[in-house]
Protein backbone atom coordinates (compact mmCIF):
# COMPACT_ATOMS: atom_id res chain seq x y z
CA UNK A 1 0.00 0.00 0.00
CA UNK A 2 2.81 2.42 0.91
CA UNK A 3 4.56 1.57 -2.35
CA UNK A 4 1.35 2.29 -4.26
CA UNK A 5 0.91 5.68 -2.54
CA UNK A 6 4.53 6.61 -3.15
CA UNK A 7 4.15 5.76 -6.84
CA UNK A 8 0.91 7.78 -7.08
CA UNK A 9 2.55 10.80 -5.45
CA UNK A 10 5.51 10.55 -7.85
CA UNK A 11 3.22 10.36 -10.89
CA UNK A 12 1.15 13.33 -9.62
CA UNK A 13 4.34 15.33 -8.96
CA UNK A 14 5.67 14.62 -12.45
CA UNK A 15 2.31 15.53 -14.01
CA UNK A 16 2.19 18.76 -12.04
CA UNK A 17 5.75 19.66 -12.99
CA UNK A 18 5.01 18.94 -16.66
CA UNK A 19 1.83 21.02 -16.55
CA UNK A 20 3.63 23.88 -14.82
CA UNK A 21 6.38 23.97 -17.44
CA UNK A 22 5.63 26.88 -19.80
CA UNK A 23 4.94 25.91 -23.39
CA UNK A 24 7.89 26.64 -25.64
CA UNK A 25 7.35 27.70 -29.24
CA UNK A 26 10.02 28.23 -31.87
CA UNK A 27 9.23 30.19 -35.04
CA UNK A 28 11.97 29.40 -37.54
CA UNK A 29 12.97 30.69 -40.96
CA UNK A 30 11.42 34.12 -40.49
CA UNK A 31 12.18 37.46 -42.06
CA UNK A 32 11.80 39.03 -38.64
CA UNK A 33 11.51 42.71 -37.81
CA UNK A 34 12.74 42.15 -34.28
CA UNK A 35 13.18 45.87 -33.62
CA UNK A 36 10.95 47.88 -35.97
CA UNK A 37 12.90 50.64 -37.65
CA UNK A 38 15.94 48.40 -38.06
CA UNK A 39 16.44 46.15 -41.08
CA UNK A 40 14.99 42.66 -40.64
CA UNK A 41 16.88 39.58 -39.53
CA UNK A 42 16.76 36.98 -42.29
CA UNK A 43 16.32 33.29 -41.44
CA UNK A 44 15.53 34.30 -37.88
CA UNK A 45 14.38 32.10 -35.03
CA UNK A 46 12.04 33.46 -32.36
CA UNK A 47 11.72 31.51 -29.11
CA UNK A 48 8.54 32.04 -27.07
CA UNK A 49 8.19 30.76 -23.53
CA UNK A 50 5.75 31.71 -20.80
CA UNK A 51 4.02 34.33 -22.94
CA UNK A 52 7.20 36.28 -23.62
CA UNK A 53 9.95 36.39 -26.20
CA UNK A 54 12.84 34.43 -24.72
CA UNK A 55 15.26 34.92 -27.63
CA UNK A 56 15.22 36.23 -31.20
CA UNK A 57 17.92 36.21 -33.84
CA UNK A 58 19.64 34.09 -36.46
CA UNK A 59 21.41 30.82 -35.73
CA UNK A 60 19.60 30.15 -32.46
CA UNK A 61 19.27 26.52 -31.32
CA UNK A 62 15.73 25.17 -31.04
CA UNK A 63 14.93 24.12 -27.46
CA UNK A 64 14.16 20.45 -26.95
CA UNK A 65 10.45 19.73 -27.03
CA UNK A 66 9.53 23.09 -28.54
CA UNK A 67 6.58 23.39 -30.89
CA UNK A 68 8.11 24.48 -34.19
CA UNK A 69 6.35 26.81 -36.63
CA UNK A 70 8.01 27.25 -40.01
CA UNK A 71 7.74 30.80 -41.32
CA UNK A 72 9.35 29.84 -44.66
CA UNK A 73 10.88 33.26 -45.21
CA UNK A 74 7.67 35.19 -44.56
CA UNK A 75 7.61 38.57 -42.81
CA UNK A 76 7.21 38.41 -39.04
CA UNK A 77 6.49 41.61 -37.10
CA UNK A 78 5.32 42.53 -33.63
CA UNK A 79 1.54 42.59 -33.40
CA UNK A 80 0.26 45.94 -34.64
CA UNK A 81 -1.23 48.72 -32.50
CA UNK A 82 -3.93 51.25 -33.36
CA UNK A 83 -3.59 54.45 -31.32
CA UNK A 84 -7.23 55.48 -31.41
CA UNK A 85 -10.22 53.13 -31.40
CA UNK A 86 -13.49 52.49 -29.60
CA UNK A 87 -12.96 48.73 -29.40
CA UNK A 88 -14.78 47.20 -26.45
CA UNK A 89 -17.03 50.26 -26.16
CA UNK A 90 -19.03 50.17 -29.39
CA UNK A 91 -20.61 47.19 -31.10
CA UNK A 92 -23.37 48.07 -33.56
CA UNK A 93 -23.85 51.73 -32.71
CA UNK A 94 -27.21 51.28 -31.02
CA UNK A 95 -27.64 52.82 -27.57
CA UNK A 96 -27.43 49.49 -25.75
CA UNK A 97 -24.09 48.65 -27.38
CA UNK A 98 -22.44 52.05 -27.07
CA UNK A 99 -20.53 53.10 -23.95
CA UNK A 100 -18.14 55.71 -25.33
CA UNK A 101 -19.67 58.91 -23.94
CA UNK A 102 -21.75 60.63 -21.27
CA UNK A 103 -23.71 63.77 -22.02
CA UNK A 104 -24.85 65.07 -18.65
CA UNK A 105 -24.31 64.79 -14.93
CA UNK A 106 -21.23 65.34 -12.76
CA UNK A 107 -18.75 63.20 -14.74
CA UNK A 108 -16.33 65.18 -16.85
CA UNK A 109 -12.61 64.46 -16.80
CA UNK A 110 -13.35 61.55 -14.45
CA UNK A 111 -15.21 59.61 -17.15
CA UNK A 112 -13.23 56.36 -17.34
CA UNK A 113 -14.01 53.86 -20.08
CA UNK A 114 -12.37 50.83 -18.42
CA UNK A 115 -15.52 49.75 -16.56
CA UNK A 116 -17.60 49.29 -19.72
CA UNK A 117 -15.21 47.15 -21.77
CA UNK A 118 -16.80 44.14 -23.44
CA UNK A 119 -14.24 41.37 -24.04
CA UNK A 120 -16.87 39.36 -25.96
CA UNK A 121 -17.25 42.00 -28.65
CA UNK A 122 -17.37 40.44 -32.13
CA UNK A 123 -15.07 43.23 -33.28
CA UNK A 124 -12.09 41.87 -31.34
CA UNK A 125 -11.71 38.70 -33.46
CA UNK A 126 -12.00 40.85 -36.60
CA UNK A 127 -9.20 43.15 -35.41
CA UNK A 128 -7.01 40.20 -34.40
CA UNK A 129 -7.53 38.59 -37.79
CA UNK A 130 -6.04 41.74 -39.31
CA UNK A 131 -2.92 41.56 -37.13
CA UNK A 132 -3.95 43.99 -34.39
CA UNK A 133 -2.87 42.89 -30.90
CA UNK A 134 -2.94 46.21 -28.98
CA UNK A 135 -5.18 49.25 -29.18
CA UNK A 136 -6.02 52.47 -27.42
CA UNK A 137 -9.75 52.72 -26.73
CA UNK A 138 -10.93 56.23 -26.05
CA UNK A 139 -13.94 58.17 -24.80
CA UNK A 140 -15.73 60.43 -27.27
CA UNK A 141 -17.44 62.90 -24.91
CA UNK A 142 -18.07 63.70 -21.27
CA UNK A 143 -20.24 66.14 -19.35
CA UNK A 144 -17.20 68.35 -18.80
CA UNK A 145 -16.05 69.56 -22.22
CA UNK A 146 -13.45 69.96 -23.54
CA UNK A 147 -12.40 66.85 -21.60
CA UNK A 148 -13.76 63.59 -22.96
CA UNK A 149 -12.30 61.41 -20.22
CA UNK A 150 -9.78 58.65 -19.56
CA UNK A 151 -8.85 56.12 -22.22
CA UNK A 152 -7.22 52.72 -21.86
CA UNK A 153 -4.74 50.49 -23.66
CA UNK A 154 -6.14 47.08 -24.57
CA UNK A 155 -4.42 43.82 -25.38
CA UNK A 156 -6.52 41.89 -27.85
CA UNK A 157 -6.15 38.50 -26.21
CA UNK A 158 -8.89 35.90 -26.14
CA UNK A 159 -10.82 35.83 -22.87
CA UNK A 160 -11.71 38.40 -20.26
CA UNK A 161 -8.26 39.84 -19.52
CA UNK A 162 -8.09 42.54 -22.21
CA UNK A 163 -7.13 45.56 -20.10
CA UNK A 164 -3.44 46.31 -20.52
CA UNK A 165 -3.14 49.83 -19.09
CA UNK A 166 -6.16 51.57 -17.54
CA UNK A 167 -6.19 55.37 -17.42
CA UNK A 168 -3.52 55.50 -20.08
CA UNK A 169 -4.31 59.11 -21.02
CA UNK A 170 -6.68 61.98 -20.34
CA UNK A 171 -8.38 63.00 -23.59
CA UNK A 172 -9.66 66.42 -24.61
CA UNK A 173 -11.11 67.73 -27.87
CA UNK A 174 -10.56 71.21 -29.29
CA UNK A 175 -11.40 72.91 -32.56
CA UNK A 176 -14.30 74.45 -34.40
CA UNK A 177 -16.45 71.34 -34.69
CA UNK A 178 -16.38 70.87 -30.90
CA UNK A 179 -16.78 74.55 -29.99
CA UNK A 180 -20.55 74.26 -29.54
CA UNK A 181 -19.95 72.05 -26.48
CA UNK A 182 -18.49 75.09 -24.70
CA UNK A 183 -21.13 77.55 -25.98
CA UNK A 184 -19.48 78.48 -29.25
CA UNK A 185 -15.80 79.44 -29.17
CA UNK A 186 -12.58 77.46 -29.34
CA UNK A 187 -11.09 80.17 -27.12
CA UNK A 188 -13.38 78.92 -24.34
CA UNK A 189 -11.95 75.44 -24.81
CA UNK A 190 -8.44 76.60 -24.00
CA UNK A 191 -9.64 78.81 -21.14
CA UNK A 192 -11.45 75.85 -19.58
CA UNK A 193 -8.43 73.59 -20.05
CA UNK A 194 -6.15 76.08 -18.33
CA UNK A 195 -8.64 76.72 -15.56
CA UNK A 196 -8.97 72.97 -14.92
CA UNK A 197 -5.19 72.61 -14.67
CA UNK A 198 -4.96 75.64 -12.35
CA UNK A 199 -7.68 74.22 -10.09
CA UNK A 200 -5.95 70.84 -10.02
CA UNK A 201 -2.60 72.39 -9.14
CA UNK A 202 -4.25 74.17 -6.22
CA UNK A 203 -6.03 70.96 -5.24
CA UNK A 204 -2.84 68.89 -4.98
CA UNK A 205 -1.49 71.35 -2.40
CA UNK A 206 -4.44 70.80 -0.08
CA UNK A 207 -4.57 68.40 2.84
CA UNK A 208 -7.04 65.47 2.93
CA UNK A 209 -9.66 67.39 4.90
CA UNK A 210 -9.52 70.37 2.57
CA UNK A 211 -9.72 68.11 -0.49
CA UNK A 212 -12.99 66.69 0.77
CA UNK A 213 -14.58 70.14 0.51
CA UNK A 214 -13.63 71.82 -2.80
CA UNK A 215 -13.83 75.61 -2.87
CA UNK A 216 -17.03 77.29 -3.95
CA UNK A 217 -15.32 79.30 -6.67
CA UNK A 218 -14.03 76.32 -8.65
CA UNK A 219 -15.72 74.67 -11.62
CA UNK A 220 -14.51 71.11 -11.13
CA UNK A 221 -15.86 68.77 -8.48
CA UNK A 222 -13.58 66.54 -6.40
CA UNK A 223 -14.06 63.50 -8.66
CA UNK A 224 -12.89 65.38 -11.76
CA UNK A 225 -10.02 67.03 -9.89
CA UNK A 226 -8.78 63.64 -8.70
CA UNK A 227 -8.80 62.40 -12.29
CA UNK A 228 -6.59 65.31 -13.35
CA UNK A 229 -4.01 64.96 -10.58
CA UNK A 230 -1.91 62.37 -12.50
CA UNK A 231 -1.95 64.72 -15.49
CA UNK A 232 -0.48 67.72 -13.66
CA UNK A 233 2.00 65.39 -11.95
CA UNK A 234 3.25 64.19 -15.34
CA UNK A 235 2.24 60.57 -14.76
CA UNK A 236 -0.47 60.49 -17.44
CA UNK A 237 -0.38 62.32 -20.78
CA UNK A 238 -3.02 64.82 -21.86
CA UNK A 239 -4.07 63.76 -25.36
CA UNK A 240 -5.53 66.77 -27.16
CA UNK A 241 -7.42 66.47 -30.41
CA UNK A 242 -6.34 69.46 -32.48
CA UNK A 243 -6.31 69.79 -36.28
CA UNK A 244 -5.64 73.47 -37.01
CA UNK A 245 -2.17 74.94 -36.66
CA UNK A 246 -3.34 77.55 -34.15
CA UNK A 247 -4.83 74.85 -31.89
CA UNK A 248 -1.71 72.70 -32.16
CA UNK A 249 0.35 75.71 -31.10
CA UNK A 250 -1.98 76.21 -28.12
CA UNK A 251 -1.42 72.58 -27.16
CA UNK A 252 2.34 73.03 -27.34
CA UNK A 253 2.10 76.20 -25.23
CA UNK A 254 -0.05 74.35 -22.68
CA UNK A 255 2.61 71.64 -22.37
CA UNK A 256 5.28 74.30 -21.93
CA UNK A 257 3.40 76.41 -19.38
CA UNK A 258 2.23 73.53 -17.18
CA UNK A 259 5.12 71.10 -17.76
CA UNK A 260 2.70 68.47 -19.02
CA UNK A 261 3.15 65.40 -21.15
CA UNK A 262 1.00 66.22 -24.18
CA UNK A 263 0.02 64.07 -27.15
CA UNK A 264 -1.56 65.77 -30.17
CA UNK A 265 -4.23 63.72 -31.94
CA UNK A 266 -5.41 64.61 -35.43
CA UNK A 267 -2.77 67.23 -36.33
CA UNK A 268 -3.83 67.55 -39.96
CA UNK A 269 -1.86 70.81 -40.07
CA UNK A 270 0.92 69.36 -37.92
CA UNK A 271 3.41 69.62 -40.76
CA UNK A 272 3.27 73.42 -40.38
CA UNK A 273 4.77 73.15 -36.87
CA UNK A 274 6.73 69.91 -37.24
CA UNK A 275 9.98 71.37 -35.91
CA UNK A 276 8.19 72.88 -32.90
CA UNK A 277 6.52 69.57 -32.06
CA UNK A 278 9.85 67.77 -32.35
CA UNK A 279 11.64 70.35 -30.19
CA UNK A 280 9.06 69.88 -27.41
CA UNK A 281 9.13 66.07 -27.83
CA UNK A 282 5.36 65.96 -28.35
CA UNK A 283 4.16 62.76 -30.08
CA UNK A 284 1.42 62.91 -32.68
CA UNK A 285 -1.37 60.50 -33.56
CA UNK A 286 -2.51 61.21 -37.11
CA UNK A 287 -4.73 59.90 -39.88
CA UNK A 288 -2.73 59.28 -43.10
CA UNK A 289 -5.95 59.28 -45.13
CA UNK A 290 -6.50 62.97 -44.30
CA UNK A 291 -5.43 64.73 -47.50
CA UNK A 292 -8.39 67.05 -48.13
CA UNK A 293 -10.27 69.26 -45.65
CA UNK A 294 -13.36 67.81 -44.03
CA UNK A 295 -13.74 70.99 -41.93
CA UNK A 296 -12.26 74.47 -41.97
CA UNK A 297 -9.84 73.31 -39.27
CA UNK A 298 -8.29 70.99 -41.88
CA UNK A 299 -7.69 73.41 -44.75
CA UNK A 300 -3.98 72.58 -44.63
CA UNK A 301 -4.39 68.77 -44.71
CA UNK A 302 -1.91 67.08 -47.03
CA UNK A 303 -1.05 63.49 -47.87
CA UNK A 304 2.62 63.72 -46.85
CA UNK A 305 1.88 65.00 -43.34
CA UNK A 306 3.22 61.79 -41.76
CA UNK A 307 6.43 61.90 -43.80
CA UNK A 308 7.09 65.56 -42.99
CA UNK A 309 6.50 65.05 -39.26
CA UNK A 310 8.71 61.96 -39.13
CA UNK A 311 11.44 63.74 -41.10
CA UNK A 312 11.42 66.49 -38.46
CA UNK A 313 11.87 63.91 -35.70
CA UNK A 314 8.30 63.75 -34.37
CA UNK A 315 7.19 60.39 -32.94
CA UNK A 316 4.11 59.50 -34.99
CA UNK A 317 1.40 56.86 -34.59
CA UNK A 318 -1.76 56.13 -36.57
CA UNK A 319 -5.50 56.15 -36.02
CA UNK A 320 -8.37 56.49 -38.46
CA UNK A 321 -11.54 58.13 -37.06
CA UNK A 322 -15.21 57.65 -37.82
CA UNK A 323 -16.66 54.17 -38.19
CA UNK A 324 -13.12 52.80 -38.25
CA UNK A 325 -12.74 53.61 -34.56
CA UNK A 326 -14.52 50.31 -34.02
CA UNK A 327 -15.12 48.46 -37.30
CA UNK A 328 -12.08 47.36 -39.31
CA UNK A 329 -9.73 48.89 -36.74
CA UNK A 330 -7.02 46.43 -37.76
CA UNK A 331 -7.39 46.51 -41.53
CA UNK A 332 -7.71 50.27 -41.78
CA UNK A 333 -4.62 51.03 -39.70
CA UNK A 334 -2.61 48.77 -42.02
CA UNK A 335 -4.03 50.57 -45.04
CA UNK A 336 -3.24 53.90 -43.39
CA UNK A 337 0.38 52.86 -42.95
CA UNK A 338 0.52 51.90 -46.62
CA UNK A 339 -0.96 55.27 -47.64
CA UNK A 340 1.71 57.02 -45.56
CA UNK A 341 4.45 54.98 -47.28
CA UNK A 342 2.99 55.87 -50.68
CA UNK A 343 3.33 59.54 -49.71
CA UNK A 344 6.94 59.65 -48.55
CA UNK A 345 7.16 57.82 -45.23
CA UNK A 346 9.67 54.96 -45.32
CA UNK A 347 8.39 51.42 -44.81
CA UNK A 348 10.42 51.04 -41.62
CA UNK A 349 9.05 54.31 -40.26
CA UNK A 350 5.52 53.09 -40.99
CA UNK A 351 6.16 49.86 -39.08
CA UNK A 352 7.45 51.89 -36.13
CA UNK A 353 4.26 53.99 -36.27
CA UNK A 354 2.14 50.91 -35.52
CA UNK A 355 4.50 49.22 -33.02
CA UNK A 356 7.30 50.92 -31.08
CA UNK A 357 6.02 54.48 -31.45
CA UNK A 358 2.58 53.88 -29.89
CA UNK A 359 4.23 51.70 -27.24
CA UNK A 360 6.35 54.69 -26.23
CA UNK A 361 3.51 57.20 -26.55
CA UNK A 362 1.14 55.23 -24.32
CA UNK A 363 3.76 53.94 -21.83
CA UNK A 364 3.75 50.23 -22.59
CA UNK A 365 7.20 49.96 -24.21
CA UNK A 366 8.49 47.96 -21.23
CA UNK A 367 6.47 44.96 -22.43
CA UNK A 368 5.26 45.59 -25.99
CA UNK A 369 6.45 47.00 -29.31
CA UNK A 370 9.40 44.81 -30.33
CA UNK A 371 10.33 41.13 -30.49
CA UNK A 372 13.28 41.66 -28.19
CA UNK A 373 13.78 39.24 -25.26
CA UNK A 374 11.50 39.97 -22.31
CA UNK A 375 8.71 41.59 -24.34
CA UNK A 376 5.24 40.08 -24.55
CA UNK A 377 5.12 37.64 -27.45
CA UNK A 378 2.72 39.63 -29.61
CA UNK A 379 3.66 38.74 -33.17
CA UNK A 380 2.25 38.12 -36.61
CA UNK A 381 3.39 35.89 -39.47
CA UNK A 382 2.20 37.58 -42.67
CA UNK A 383 1.49 36.07 -46.07
CA UNK A 384 2.77 39.24 -47.74
CA UNK A 385 3.50 42.90 -47.07
CA UNK A 386 1.39 43.83 -44.00
CA UNK A 387 0.70 47.27 -45.48
CA UNK A 388 -0.89 45.84 -48.62
CA UNK A 389 -4.67 45.43 -48.18
CA UNK A 390 -4.60 42.08 -50.02
CA UNK A 391 -2.15 40.64 -47.47
CA UNK A 392 -3.31 38.93 -44.29
CA UNK A 393 -1.92 37.27 -41.18
CA UNK A 394 -1.31 33.53 -41.28
CA UNK A 395 -0.53 33.24 -37.57
CA UNK A 396 -1.16 35.70 -34.72
CA UNK A 397 0.13 35.42 -31.17
CA UNK A 398 -1.00 37.60 -28.27
CA UNK A 399 1.13 37.29 -25.14
CA UNK A 400 2.50 33.99 -26.37
CA UNK A 401 -0.87 32.38 -27.13
CA UNK A 402 -1.88 31.63 -30.67
CA UNK A 403 -5.29 33.17 -31.30
CA UNK A 404 -7.99 32.07 -33.70
CA UNK A 405 -8.37 33.98 -36.94
CA UNK A 406 -11.99 32.90 -37.29
CA UNK A 407 -14.49 35.78 -37.30
CA UNK A 408 -18.25 36.07 -37.40
CA UNK A 409 -17.93 37.42 -40.94
CA UNK A 410 -16.11 34.27 -42.03
CA UNK A 411 -18.70 32.09 -40.33
CA UNK A 412 -21.53 33.91 -42.12
CA UNK A 413 -19.68 33.69 -45.42
CA UNK A 414 -19.23 29.96 -44.99
CA UNK A 415 -22.82 29.44 -43.86
CA UNK A 416 -24.37 31.30 -46.79
CA UNK A 417 -21.85 30.45 -49.48
CA UNK A 418 -23.48 29.43 -52.81
CA UNK A 419 -21.89 26.01 -52.47
CA UNK A 420 -24.24 25.37 -49.54
CA UNK A 421 -27.36 26.39 -51.47
CA UNK A 422 -28.76 22.84 -51.51
CA UNK A 423 -27.86 21.96 -47.93
CA UNK A 424 -30.76 20.94 -45.68
CA UNK A 425 -32.00 23.47 -43.17
CA UNK A 426 -30.16 23.50 -39.81
CA UNK A 427 -32.00 21.42 -37.13
CA UNK A 428 -33.54 24.48 -35.43
CA UNK A 429 -35.25 25.46 -38.70
CA UNK A 430 -36.74 22.07 -39.59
Amino acid sequence: MKKFLATAVLVWTLQFAFAAEPETIAIVGAKAYITPGIEPTVNATIIIRGGRVEAAGSGLPIPAGAQVIHADGKIVTPGLMNSGTELGLVESGSDDTTDRAVSSGPIGAAFDVQYALNPNSTLFPLARADGLTRAVTLPSASAGAPFTGLGAVLRLSEGAEILDRPRAAMFAVTGGMAASQVRGSRSAQWILLRNALDETLRYVKLGPAERAEPGRNQLLNRMNLEALVPVVEGKVPLAITAFRESDIRQGIKLAEDYKLRVVICGADEGWRVADLLAAHKIPVVLNPFADIPATFDQIGARADNAALLARAGVVISFSVPGVHYSHNAGLVVREAAGIAVANGLTWNQALKAVTVNPAATWDISNHYGTLEPGRDADLVIWDGDPFEPVSAPEVVFVRGKRVSLQTRQIELQERYSPQHANDPWPPAYR
